[in-house]
């Protein structure tokens, strides 16, 4: 994968630390070039009903007084009126579920840029992947689903020999409690920052953390999760990404 210029990161972002990259089929090292590849297009779904999204509203230590910044170019939404828009997504996706999407409905993919995690001078834009089936995941290392998610889609990785490609996206996360996570996670496919006033993830419009989007090769979303993803969420996410549906 080639990283290339784009917007950098926001106002008020973290300094980032001293870096790590990925590298392709090894655990993150200094100096490694990000790497992903792709295959795989069908429906949208909340996560396991069992395990929620971490609330954008109450989980990280001061996360609540960020969410101000994060809704900067919207109005706030009362703590109490955001959880009733979690569910209500969380609802509209059950309504979607595994077969029963049209994929177009779920709209294209929206761009970013953003600087590869430790390493702000390094960018890599969803754009520079055109062509190419990809899956976006929204994290952090503060998320606790997270914790239990990022290890299963870094083995997911592993094991598919890196197609689909994934693009790891840490949320508003301090760079070395991310860096630490990610390597701890045997994560080897590219992870990019989304620090304050995280761009990406008001784009994406995120109702919480985790959150996976998945993406033919024309990148239209072809299913989402909000809340961790499972295995069989991943297997077969990728198999609508690649237009198969039986």
């Amino acid at each position: 994968m080639t990283a290339e210029p784009g917007a950098a990161s926001g106002p008020g972002a973290k300094t980032p630390g001293p870096g790590v990259p990925p590298r392709s089929g090894t655990p993150w090292d200094p100096g490694a070039t990000p790497a992903g590849t792709g295959v795989p297009p069908g429906s949208a779904e909340p996560g396991d009903p069992g395990t929620p999204a971490c609330p954008a509203v109450t989980r990280a230590p001061g996360w609540g007084g960020r969410v101000q910044a994060l809704r900067r170019p919207r109005v706030l939404v009362p703590a109490a009126i955001a959880l009733v828009v979690i569910v209500a997504l969380a609802v509209a996706g059950a309504t979607v579920g595994t077969g029963s999407a049209a994929p177009h409905s779920l709209g294209k993919a929206k761009n970013f840029t953003l600087s590869v995690l430790g390493h702000p001078g390094q960018q890599i834009s969803l754009r520079s992947m055109a062509g190419r089936p990809v899956i976006v995941n929204f994290f952090a290392s503060w998320c606790e689903p997270c914790q239990r998610e990022t290890p299963l889609i870094a083995r997911f990785y592993r094991a598919s020999g890196g197609q689909p490609a994934i693009i790891g996206v840490d949320v508003n996360d301090s760079a070395s409690k991310a860096m630490a996570f990610v390597h701890k996670s045997g994560v080897t496919y590219p992870v990019v920052a989304d620090p304050m006033p995280m761009t990406a993830a008001i784009a994406y419009n995120l109702p919480g953390l985790p959150a996976t989007f998945f993406l033919n090769a024309h990148h239209v979303i072809v299913k989402r999760v909000y809340g961790p993803v499972t295995q069989a969420e991943l297997t077969t996410g990728a198999r609508l990404m690649a237009g198969k549906t039986g």
